[in-house]
């Protein structure tokens, strides 16, 4: 199969699946598997890695408003030595807090536990814990608070539980919105914190890998064309995943992404026993 096709499903998977709760690395992994795709550079680590530069676009796109507000405030903040009652400039520290955890795990764990977890029988598993967890967090969560209501504790909690999603299967989204809705975030404002605190931490993976792949180090060779039809994909994807994910969840449960999880995850298994 053209690997230009190959890499254009894997960049609409990616895009789908970064912003909803559901683990876009674990799918990245179970595709490939499924459809019997074998390509090295499609199935690497690295053009996975990069896909995800194509997410961070969207992200920057979508949010460009509140970029353009969080920045100058948090650069306002060591100014004036005071957040002044500004929401943003609160909100701007928030994301530094979150992010911490990532910058001090991702480097060290990353590569290890994602090169332990590449097999679709590992994520299966690492998606039906990640669906318990969802459904737990939104049977329970109050859903009462907005970002406003989030502290630098909990923060740095929902930071922790970030760095749990470099197993492939548990997923970013998927367990910083839990951790938000244990903490009684409303579902908007738990997929929104979880959006706005995703930024940095895909821009530094990102920024890491394509140095790793124009050094060489990543082990695959680069093949342009696939990751920029892969990245395009992937950034067109994002845009659409963001809007209506964001546009559900003010009205409705994350029930159909635990459904989707379990799913996928049965599907695996019952493949991989028919093998």
């Amino acid at each position: 199969m053209d690997i230009n096709f190959q890499a254009l499903i894997m960049g609409i998977v990616q895009g789908l699946t970064e912003f909803l709760p559901v683990s876009s690395s674990g799918h990245l992994v179970i595709v490939p598997h499924l459809l019997g795709w074998t390509d090295p550079f499609i199935t690497s680590l690295a053009f996975s890695v990069m896909l995800h530069m194509g997410t961070l676009v969207a992200l920057l796109v979508y949010f460009r408003a509140d970029w353009l507000a969080i920045v100058p405030a948090g650069l306002a903040t060591i100014r004036d030595r005071s957040f002044k009652d500004d929401p943003n400039r609160k909100l701007a520290w928030l994301i530094v807090v979150a992010t911490i955890p990532a910058v001090i795990a991702g480097p060290i764990l990353n590569d290890r536990l994602e090169a332990a977890v590449r097999t679709a029988e590992d994520v299966a598993i690492a998606l039906v814990i990640g669906a318990a967890i969802l459904w737990l967090a939104d049977q329970v969560g109050r859903k009462v608070n907005g970002l406003e209501r989030i502290s630098f504790r909990l923060a740095l909690a929902i930071g922790l539980a970030q760095s749990i999603a470099l197993v492939p299967g548990i997923s970013r989204a998927g367990i910083t919105i839990s951790a938000g809705l244990f903490a009684g975030l409303t579902r908007e404002a738990a997929a929104r914190f979880s959006f706005l605190m995703a930024t940095p931490v895909i821009a530094g993976a990102g920024l890491f890998e394509a140095r790793n792949l124009l050094s060489g180090d990543a082990g695959v060779a680069i093949q342009v064309g696939p990751l920029l039809v892969g990245m395009i994909a992937a950034l067109v994807a994002g845009l659409a995943a963001i809007y209506l994910m964001l546009r559900y969840v003010r009205t409705r449960s994350y029930l159909v992404f635990v459904i989707e999880r379990l799913v996928v995850a049965a599907l695996v298994l019952v493949v991989f026993l028919s093998r």
